[in-house]
């Protein structure tokens, strides 16, 4: 897992048909920036908890997807 903040869209106006009710977001994790199936009505500004690889597919009901949102983070604390 890692935590990120949502810094934009991404729209396609054409979209595989198991991807047709998925939104996507970029979102800046520290290493630079990943699209994301969010799954948690997350916007811009948010600080978000993305899963990668497989868990991901899983949280998007088996979509080719290799990043999601699945929480919006209220608080963070400690280093």
């Amino acid at each position: 897992m890692r935590m990120g903040i949502v810094t934009g869209s991404v729209w396609a106006t054409r979209k595989a048909e198991c991807l047709q009710r998925q939104t996507f977001l970029t979102v800046d994790i520290g290493e630079g920036n990943i699209v994301a199936s969010d799954q948690v009505g997350a916007g811009v500004g948010d600080r978000v908890l993305v899963v990668l690889g497989r868990t991901a597919a899983q949280y998007c009901m088996e979509a080719p997807v290799d990043a999601a949102i699945v929480a919006i983070l209220d608080k963070k604390e400690g280093a």
